[in-house]
């Protein structure tokens, strides 16, 4: 394998960019040009994902946010992730005979958080009126879009849903009845026309910034966009997972009692460099988890090509995501001992179970609960069955799983600000679209299990533990990296990946994320039917047969993979007086703009 790479790693002065679409990332620069501020940039580049890859992310998403604002200290996270409704208990879902929330419909729906962690971002840090962030997105809506072959994938195992079950959603994705095409000109009026209106009631308070954010925040939460949602929650009985017909439990109240928050962040140090994540509502830590283990070995004298390198993350990232299952949730209502869990005394200890040889067992923290936690939702999941090439939320169960399910950006300013968000939530596929606001509702409600007693376990008004995960990173008191991927559990493999090879091994940035990746599919799913296979590793075929070998004969099921499929890495840094941007080539929509 040699030092090749897709495309140059883009640096300059003025600042960078990247994202999963060529669109946002170029809205993003657009901002920065017109002198917004990376906050700025950063929210009018998510709401046009949200138009341009709505198979991926939507206006009825969620989104976790990291800040790093040049006149603060440490980064912030603001928290875009909406909780369960009110009406949302165990009790309820087994009176209907369900042991597992399911992936699609009504039932798994949660408050949409992604709007209100927006308005919040641009509030408190951004600088320009709400009405030039959002005209990008409204412009794309209303006048059209190329969209996505990939998008189209994602309508046409569902047509007949939508045909048959789901008149809402069909009104919006199927134009005349008919699956659209691919590259051509497609629009969602019905978001631009949601989008508008929550501009004129913005306006409608006067010409200030803050009021009109304000207004708008209390438009959706607490007017016609929550109104809308209640209407359809509250009557609609509609087809899901479960294959019957269900009704939903989400209420305008429960939107009406939710604001974004900030947050501090959670952070680990790692070979000179300070990781920031989000708290273990989101599975964030696990990353830190996994740098504490990769501490007690010697990383950088590993070929970052090569089995020894490959073999000794995977194994990190088993005992870190069994934790993950075992300890992780909303802190607000477990009790949760993160300082632990991320602590070197702890991985010193957790280290001593990685030997040269793959574990094919899920192996519990020796700390109390852990054992009965992990075999209890060993139990429930559904394990030792081949799995997928594992990175996409599998949103619709009878139909073929959809790699990619959610989007990614990063921006760097010439203000020294950096920002990173993994948008997601909202899917076309996953949901039927609200009439008359012309998008879909989350359901990140499946990742809630119906066990009573595990930081996970569905409580009313509590945020699922989510797989959204994008990080910032310091040195020296500075921002260095932002970085993320779409992929559901893959949000902290691939990126530390990428990091490694970036940090320690002195890789540029976009030949870090270029080089073959690879990922386990150990232990369970987050998304329905929370599928897994002890022991499995999906490597791409660029590895080569003599490594591929090395990691099968340390016991390695490896399940090799088309030369780039595994990966969706956006990143941008600063170093040297230079902001970089890179971004995968896979699935050729990724794009990042550096000047």
């Amino acid at each position: 394998m040699s030092a090749f790479t897709t495309r140059p790693e883009l640096c300059g002065t003025f600042g960078a960019v990247s994202s999963t679409h060529w669109l946002g990332t170029t809205v993003a620069m657009a901002v920065l040009e017109k002198g917004g501020n990376a906050f700025d940039a950063a929210a009018a580049c998510g709401f046009v994902l949200q138009i341009v890859e709505p198979h991926l992310n939507g206006p009825g998403g969620d989104v976790p946010i990291i800040a790093k604002s040049a006149s603060a200290d440490e980064p912030v996270v603001i928290c875009g992730q909406g909780p369960s409704p009110a009406l949302a208990t165990i009790e309820r879902y087994h009176a209907i005979g369900l042991d597992m929330v399911p992936g699609t419909g009504l039932l798994p729906a949660v408050v949409p958080g992604a709007f209100d962690a927006w308005m919040l971002l641009l509030r408190d840090f951004g600088t320009l009126p709400l009405e030039e962030i959002l005209s990008y997105a409204i412009g794309y809506a209303e006048r059209g879009f190329p969209l996505l072959a990939r998008a189209v994938s994602s309508i046409i195992p569902v047509a007949d849903l939508f045909r048959d079950e789901w008149p809402s959603s069909a009104q919006v994705w199927l134009p005349g009845g008919a699956v659209p095409r691919h590259d051509r000109l497609f629009t969602t009026p019905g978001i631009a026309e949601t989008y508008r209106r929550l501009l004129t009631e913005a306006k409608s308070v006067g010409g200030d910034r803050i009021a009109q954010i304000e207004a708008a925040r209390k438009a959706f939460y607490g007017g016609f966009v929550a109104e809308a949602i209640d209407r359809f929650y509250s009557s609609e009985v509609l087809f899901d997972t479960t294959g019957r017909r269900n009704g939903g439990l989400l209420r305008g109240d429960d939107l009406a009692g939710w604001s974004a928050s900030i947050e501090k962040t959670v952070s680990r140090d790692f070979a000179g460099l300070t990781i920031h994540k989000t708290g273990p509502w989101g599975q964030g830590p696990v990353m830190l988890q996994q740098l504490a283990l990769l501490s007690q070995f010697d990383i950088a004298a590993m070929d970052p090509l090569g089995a020894e390198f490959a073999h000794t993350i995977i194994e990190s990232a088993k005992l870190a995501f069994a934790d993950r299952e075992a300890f992780y949730g909303d802190p607000s209502a477990s009790d949760i001992p993160l300082d632990l869990l991320i602590s070197d005394e702890y991985a010193r200890e957790r280290a001593k179970l990685i030997g040269p040889d793959a574990s094919l067992e899920l192996r519990a923290s020796h700390l109390d609960g852990a054992s009965e936690r992990l075999a209890k939702i060993a139990a429930r999941a559904g394990s030792e069955e081949p799995v997928g090439p594992g990175g996409g939320e599998v949103t619709f169960a009878p139909v073929p799983a959809i790699e990619g399910d959610t989007v990614h950006l990063d921006v760097t300013d010439r203000f020294g600000n950096m920002v990173s968000a993994t948008p997601s939530g909202g899917w076309l596929q996953s949901s039927p679209a609200i009439p008359g606001l012309g998008f879909s509702i989350s359901t990140r409600g499946q990742m809630f299990w119906l066990d009573e007693g595990l930081p996970s376990s569905l409580r009313p008004k509590t945020r699922p533990r989510t797989t959204l995960s994008p990080s910032l990173i310091m040195k020296q008191g500075a921002p260095w990296l932002a970085i993320g991927t779409p992929g559901g559990d893959q949000q902290d493999q691939w990126p530390l990946i990428v990091l490694l090879r970036h940090h320690l091994h002195r890789y540029a940035l976009q030949r870090a994320i270029d080089a073959p990746m690879f990922h386990a599919k150990h232990w369970p799913g987050s998304f329905y039917p929370r599928d897994y296979e002890l022991g499995r590793v999906l490597m791409e075929d660029r590895y080569g047969k003599e490594v591929i070998d090395q990691m099968r004969d340390r016991g390695h099921k490896v399940s090799v993979m088309d030369p780039w499929s595994l990966g969706r890495v956006c990143a941008v840094g600063r170093r040297d007086g230079l902001y970089h941007a890179a971004a995968t080539p896979r699935h050729m929509q990724s794009y990042a703009i550096a000047r």
